[in-house]
């Protein structure tokens, strides 16, 4: 699971730095990288603390109980929705297009898992 996480983090710099070569060289190239990497940001950070309590759960002698994943993903739905709320608000110069671009990028960057992964 930390392997997705890691590809995420990847796939969101990438796309950062895609997006403030094509946004260009000044201050709106670098805002959209940052608004890229933010988006980015608020899918992967709930993403690994995730992973994190469910490689904690599985090491346990109980296990990982269906309950405890939905609560879980519960959280992580919480925690994404409120990640992107304060950048909305703390961040003045964002770049909608760009956050949601990075937002998109490390959500389904775990399609090129199925390329880099074979086991």
């Amino acid at each position: 699971m930390l392997k997705i996480v890691s590809l995420q983090i990847a796939v969101s710099v990438v796309v950062a730095l895609i997006l403030a070569a094509s946004w260009g060289l000044g201050s709106a190239g670098l805002h959209a990288a940052v608004s890229a990497g933010l988006g980015g940001a608020a899918c992967i950070v709930p993403n690994g603390l995730f992973a994190m309590r469910l490689m904690i759960q599985a090491r346990r002698p109980s296990g990982a109980n269906v309950a405890s994943f939905f609560a879980g993903e519960f959280v992580k739905l919480a925690l994404t929705v409120a990640l992107l709320f304060v950048i909305a608000m703390k961040y003045h110069d964002l770049n909608w297009l760009a956050l949601l671009i990075g937002f998109i990028a490390a959500l389904k960057s775990y399609l090129l898992s199925f390329v880099f992964y074979k086991n």
